[in-house]
């Protein structure tokens, strides 16, 4: 509705104008749709073969899109949203990536910068629809199914429930006191970090951080620090089969040790070495991590960084030559090959993936800040420029919300020979669709045919020629009457001679 309603009004008003102005006017061909173009300023497009409408006001500033049942509405960088009459969802974007929002049949949602949040899950009847709000880290409110609702106002006071990887927290005038609980362990704290009492089954422990710390349970695990992190000795999975135990006399020796690792550590970061008999490999480390060598059945890494590293597995390999300056990174499967190539980071990207089941391949190569060119498994493909950004961030948002305000050169066609240009944000563009053939350079000239009709105007439409049906006709000056040239005779072909 919102997209019919500013379409209709635009229109509206620009025919008005460009009719008192004596500017193009231009009827629509049955099944070949509509064009009105000002260059930069409007540009309306209508297809009722695809069921695709679009209304460009601005260049790419202001863009209201129809294809199918998804609309698109966009006030670059502002706004952008996308909904779906069909599947009854929506997708919002503020600024991106500042805020956003989403509403489906399940859940609706709102964040911004993952600091202030409120999700609403609706269940089978809107009485039951669950919510979680947040102003992170100040206001925090939700419900549990568990432990019913909840409620934080940091710094003062706060209950909360299966939330950041805990599945208790409650604390009063934080740090002063703080009490967090996780698969049956409890925590109490006094001004934390440094004061702390453990609590569970089989399970006691406190520390005086940095000082000094002892926790322990019963056949789990047992730990003990001093002068953290100078002294550190622990056991854990004690009741797995496979145990450890970690020792830390920090720096100048620590040790890690279990049924199958065997890791020790001098003057570290110089001297380092581990085996891991299970997975069969052996480390060395000398002034981690710049010189480092792992040799086993499924992996083999070696660093002299900054001058070379290279790390293999059965499925994968990582390479850099005089870090950063080029590195390159493949991905092998059974089915699926990736490879990307980088130069100073992100200065340079060729990225190319491929499926050979499908014989399905497709390319993402981009050099900042000049272009960036594209091609996907339906051999669709595009390059655009400049760059400033994609290059660096190859992220949804930053392609739909800010990448069209500075692509001055768009190229977009594909392997069955349809093709798009624009330059200038449609100050010249060019459109080639199952043979329909049009382009632009506005104001001058217009040309446009189908295969039915051709066209061709000049000053948008103060001359103005027109084939249609085998009729030649040419109008001037935006009159709003024809001249007739000629007819053609449907039994004359050009070049040949009637008997």
């Amino acid at each position: 509705m919102f997209f019919r309603l500013a379409t209709y009004t635009f229109l509206t008003l620009l025919y008005l104008v460009s009719a008192a102005a004596g500017a193009e006017t231009q009827q629509p061909v049955p099944d070949e749709g509509r064009l009105f173009t000002l260059g930069p300023l409007l540009d309306y497009r209508e297809n009722p073969q695809n069921r695709t409408r679009k209304l460009s006001l601005l260049g790419p500033l202001l863009t209201f899109e129809e294809n199918g049942d998804t609309t698109i509405s966009s006030f670059r960088p502002l706004f952008h949203r996308e909904s779906n009459t069909t599947a009854a969802t929506s997708a919002t974007t503020y600024l991106y990536p500042l805020a956003s929002s989403e509403h489906t049949p399940e859940v609706s949602r709102f964040e911004v910068l993952h600091l202030l949040q409120r999700d609403t899950f609706r269940k089978d009847e809107p009485a039951n629809a669950e919510s979680k709000f947040m102003i992170f880290p100040f206001i925090i409110s939700g419900e549990s199914r568990k432990y019913g609702p909840y409620t934080s106002i940091f710094p003062l006071y706060g209950d909360l429930y299966e939330r950041f990887w805990k599945d208790e927290y409650h604390y009063v005038l934080f740090p002063l006191y703080s009490r967090t609980v996780k698969k049956g362990t409890t925590n109490y704290n006094l001004l934390y970090p440094f004061f702390t009492v453990t609590s569970g089954e089989r399970e006691s422990g406190f520390q005086f951080w940095p000082l000094y710390g002892h926790s322990a349970k019963e056949g789990v695990y047992s730990s003990t620090f001093a002068l953290w992190p100078i002294y550190l000795y622990e056991k854990r999975g004690l009741d797995t089969d496979n145990p450890s135990t970690r020792f830390n006399l920090f720096p100048l020796y620590g040790s890690f040790e279990s049924p199958s690792v065997h890791s020790n550590t001098w003057l570290w970061p110089f001297f380092g070495h581990s085996t891991d008999t299970k997975a069969k490999e052996e480390e060395w480390d000398i002034f981690w991590p710049f010189w480092l060598t792992v040799r086993g059945e499924k992996r083999t890494v070696t660093k002299f960084l900054p001058f070379y590293s290279s790390e293999t597995t059965p499925d994968a390999t990582k390479s850099w030559y005089l870090w950063p300056l080029y590195r390159l990174d493949t991905l092998q499967s059974s089915v699926y090959r990736q490879e990307r190539q980088r130069l100073l980071y992100f200065l340079f990207s060729d990225k190319l993936e491929s499926w050979a089941v499908d014989d399905r391949s497709r390319r993402r190569t981009a050099l900042w800040p000049l272009f960036l060119y594209g091609r996907d498994t339906e051999d669709n493909m595009s390059l655009t420029l400049p760059a400033l950004i994609e290059p660096v961030l190859d992220r949804e948002g930053i392609e739909k919300s800010w990448a069209p305000l500075w692509r001055i050169y768009s190229h977009r066609w594909s392997g069955s020979g349809d093709s798009s240009l624009s330059i200038l944000w449609n100050l010249y563009w060019h459109e080639k669709n199952r043979g329909d053939l049009a382009w632009e350079l506005f104001p001058l000239v217009r040309y446009r045919s189908t295969p039915r009709t051709s066209e061709v105007q000049f000053l948008k439409g103060l001359i103005q020629y027109r084939e249609a049906s085998g009729v030649s006709s040419l109008s001037l000056f935006w009159l709003p009457w024809d001249i007739t040239l000629g007819e053609k005779d449907p039994g004359h072909t050009t070049g040949e001679r009637k008997p």
